[in-house]
Formats: structure tokens, C-alpha cells, sequence
């Protein structure tokens, strides 16, 4: 008596990678699988009912960000990275006020938008590598003046005791939720006002246009120019 072949495996429909449904076809794979065990006996008397069907998951490895240094990173505004590289070429901030706020927001507090420096550490991390370069450090009187001139561009807020509230429209540390929660925060703390912080992002840009009128002014019979 010979015995019994060995029983041939059902092959396993492999998913196409390109597919954004690849998981959910190993998942009816599976189910159709243990479905057909349980019920591939012709006599009804003796069909087993499927008790549990298991499941076992890969590990999801998701791709995560590679970044320099041990500081993690933030979001910033696409706008507001280049409208800051062109206030910086037309002269319009001061390279303290860039420093100043490029130093501040690299050191918020996730999920706050906040930062914890006085105006006395801000001078000493900005002035840290020039130390040991010998060239002009930067004053904390000056830090004062660019910490005063941002206040006014709505870029920081001030909240005393060398707390310091960056706009987080601008540059955030932290996901969505925990971004939409600091926006509704300051908008109760500043009545909901469309032109407080931190909306209203200046330095305003106007530059003033020349009068350059060369028509003939009939009280001198000749062209006048004004400029």
C-alpha cells in the first residue's frame, strides 16, 4: 500500500509592487487560504467552521528623515525661506536680525513654538564659533535691537523671563495638530485679531515712486522734470 502523496500547497498570488492595493491582496490571499481549509471536505457532516483567522504583519519600515546634527528638524514656510533670502539680498533685515532669528528659531521647544533663551544666551551661542576665529563678536546690545526689530515684523513675541514665541506660521517644530493648537492658543491671547501676531508678517516692502512728470508746465513754457 503506497502511501499518499503529500499535499500540493495552493501557490500564492504575489502582488504586483507597483500596486497600492499589494497589501490587500496578500490579506484576501490569506483569507481565501484558511477559508478553503476549513471547508474543502465534500461531506457536509464534517465541514469544521472557522474558528479565528490570524494575521502576521511585516515590519513597517518607513523611510525617516536623516538629518544633520542631534537637533532634529522643523517645518518652515517655502514663502517665508525665500522671502528671507531676498529681504537678505535687497538689504532689508540687518545680518544680526537674520542671526538672531535663524538662532531662536533653531532652538524652539517641539510642539510649542517656543524658545528659551535670554538675550544674554543668544549672544553667547551666536558668538560661539567666532571665539576661536578671533574676528569682532557680536554685543548683546545689538541682539537687543534685532530681538526689538523682529517683535515688529510679527516674526517672535516676547513672553518675559527669556521666553521667546516664534511665529509658528513661519518655522514649526512639531506636527499639525500640535501647531493648530499654538495658533488657536495666540489667537484667543490676542482677541482673535486678523492684524496681531502672528499674522501681519512684515518687514513691510514699499518703495516710494519718483515723480518723473517730463510733460510741459504752461506756466514756464518749458519741460519740468521733478524727482
Amino acid at each position: 500500500m503506497t502511501a499518499d502523496p503529500p499535499a500540493r500547497r495552493r501557490p500564492r498570488a504575489v502582488p504586483d509592487a507597483a500596486s497600492g492595493d499589494a497589501g490587500f491582496d496578500d490579506l484576501l490571499q490569506v483569507l481565501g487560504e484558511q477559508l478553503g481549509e476549513a471547508t474543502q471536505s465534500a461531506d457536509p457532516r464534517t465541514r469544521r467552521k472557522l474558528k479565528n483567522v490570524t494575521f502576521e504583519y511585516e515590519p513597517d519600515r518607513t523611510a525617516v528623515h536623516d538629518m544633520a546634527g542631534d537637533a532634529g528638524y522643523s517645518l518652515a514656510s517655502n514663502w517665508f525661506t525665500q522671502f528671507l533670502a531676498q529681504l537678505a539680498v535687497a538689504n532689508r533685515i540687518t545680518k544680526s536680525q537674520l542671526c538672531v532669528f535663524l538662532y531662536v528659531a533653531g532652538g524652539q521647544q517641539r510642539g510649542t513654538g517656543i524658545t528659551q533663551y535670554t538675550q544674554q544666551q543668544i549672544t553667547d551661542g551666536l558668538n560661539e564659533l567666532i571665539a576661536h576665529q578671533g574676528g569682532k563678536p557680536i554685543s548683546r546690545s545689538t541682539v537687543n535691537r534685532a530681538v526689538r526689530a523682529l517683535v515688529g515684523f510679527k516674526w517672535i513675541e516676547q513672553l518675559g523671563n527669556g521666553l521667546i514665541q516664534l511665529n509658528v506660521r513661519l518655522w514649526f517644530h512639531g506636527n499639525s495638530n500640535a501647531q493648530h493648537a499654538v495658533l488657536e492658543q495666540l489667537a484667543v491671547q490676542h482677541e482673535r485679531d486678523p492684524d496681531a501676531f502672528p499674522h501681519g508678517i512684515g518687514p513691510d516692502i514699499h518703495q516710494e515712486e519718483l515723480d518723473l512728470d517730463f510733460t510741459e508746465d504752461s506756466r514756464y513754457g518749458a519741460g519740468r522734470r521733478t524727482g
